[in-house]
């Protein structure tokens, strides 16, 4: 493979220290919910692609679909130009979310779609002629992204930006109010610092790349109440949880609640390109809407609203609405939860969770992670732990045997890690 051997000298990879981890495997071909190796080997993807494959792979109606838009209009910046697949998923979009919720803003990456939502927050208030409103308020055991505005808005102490300590803006970071000490501690701490907060920004149901921790409908609500007390506004960020991914189409139709702004990425587009969304609120967007050219939303992502990307978004919402994704979620997680909890009791196994399409075996440490994702693949399986999390996200459609092969390889694997 002249391409491998000749490219992989060139290439950084993303979360790996490029000297010690395992040799990355040469993908050269998806379908459905398997990874073909160049070498033949036919690997079980139990996490789509960081999550963002829903449908599984090369789905014959997202790829129609994304052939047609390229042989007629592949892109258009969206400065003084709109085309229909942006308007049309825009439209979609706001149909499927909280009635509130009217205007889309697009981008490329989950990353700036939080950032698009923090700078949406503190330029509201400033617009509304309030000063000094510009910290966020968001959670231990969160994840929001890896650029600069977003690392600042991650769990500290979590491991992946802590070098970072000095370069970031500085925001509240504090535990989810959970129980009722946090839930004390969490209003008594608003009681002192809520007129310089512009948003509180949370991932609703399952905090995913900061450990996949879950929490109950009832902590988005008490959220909500508190950012109505307080005059903030409330950021859902949907980028992992969205599309099906908890059970519900979004994650905040488990508590009925309706955000200010909410972030979308991940599955949008079935996996196939790049793409996220900003959803803001009619409240939010009139603090925008005047005569003054200040007040405008000064942001604008080269490729934002690419029609290729919006037209793969478009037919992965018409697989949602044609096929029962949401009702193979919950078989997904009815048949996740028996198969992992054999887990439950292993040495070194310090929880098993399942919410939806997400299954987590939560272990006390993982010694030698290159062993154990190399143990992984041995059994045919794509999965990639991190930190002391093994889980699955697998595509909505993957079918029995196939899931199957994915908690039995994890059973396994756990159940004879000596030394991994």
């Amino acid at each position: 493979m002249t391409w491998y051997q000749t490219g992989l000298p060139h290439i950084w990879l993303p979360y790996t220290q490029m000297k010690t981890a395992n040799p990355p495997l040469a993908a050269v071909r998806t379908n459905g919910t398997r990874i073909t190796l160049a070498d033949g080997t036919q690997l079980v993807d139990g996490i789509a692609s960081w999550w963002t494959a829903c449908h599984g792979y090369n789905h014959p109606h997202i790829r129609e679909t994304v052939q047609h838009q390229l042989e007629t209009l592949p892109h258009v910046m969206l400065g003084g130009l709109v085309h229909e697949q942006a308007l049309a998923l825009a439209r979609r979009l706001c149909d499927l979310l909280p009635e509130n919720l009217t205007r889309v803003f697009f981008s490329d990456s989950g990353s700036v779609a939080v950032e698009v939502a923090m700078k949406m927050a503190v330029q509201y208030w400033l617009n509304k002629g309030v000063r000094g409103r510009t910290k966020m308020l968001a959670f231990k055991g969160g994840y929001h992204g890896d650029t600069i505005a977003t690392m600042a808005v991650c769990d500290p102490e979590e491991g992946m930006h802590n070098l970072f300590t000095g370069l970031l803006p500085e925001h509240h970071v504090v535990d989810l109010p959970r129980d009722e000490e946090s839930i004390a501690a969490f209003d008594a701490f608003l009681e002192r610092h809520a007129d310089g907060i512009a948003a509180i920004l949370v991932e609703p149901l399952v905090q995913g790349a900061g450990g996949m921790l879950f929490h109950d409908p009832r902590v988005l609500q008490h959220l909500r109440r508190a950012a109505d007390k307080y005059d903030l506004l409330l950021i859902l960020d949907e980028i992992f949880t969205g599309f099906g991914r908890t059970g519900p189409m979004f994650a905040l139709e488990a508590a009925e609640v309706a955000p200010d702004i909410v972030t979308l990425g991940k599955g949008l587009t079935g996996g196939t390109l790049p793409l996220a969304a900003t959803v803001a609120s009619s409240k939010i967007f009139d603090a925008f809407w005047s005569d003054d050219a200040q007040h405008a939303l000064a942001h604008g992502p080269t490729f934002m609203g690419n029609a290729l990307a919006c037209a793969a978004a478009n037919a992965s919402l018409d697989l949602f609405e044609r096929e029962p994704r949401l009702l193979q979620a919950a078989e997904i997680g009815k048949a996740m939860a028996p198969a992992l909890g054999r887990c439950i009791g292993m040495n070194g196994v310090k929880d098993v969770r399942v919410k939806g399409a997400i299954g987590v075996v939560e272990l006390e440490k993982i010694a030698d992670m290159n062993a154990l994702k190399a143990a992984l693949v041995k059994e045919g399986v794509w999965v990639r732990p991190f930190r002391n999390i093994v889980y699955l996200t697998p595509a909505l459609t993957i079918d029995e045997a196939d899931l199957r092969k994915l908690t039995n390889a994890i059973v396994k694997v756990i159940e004879n890690r000596a030394g991994l």
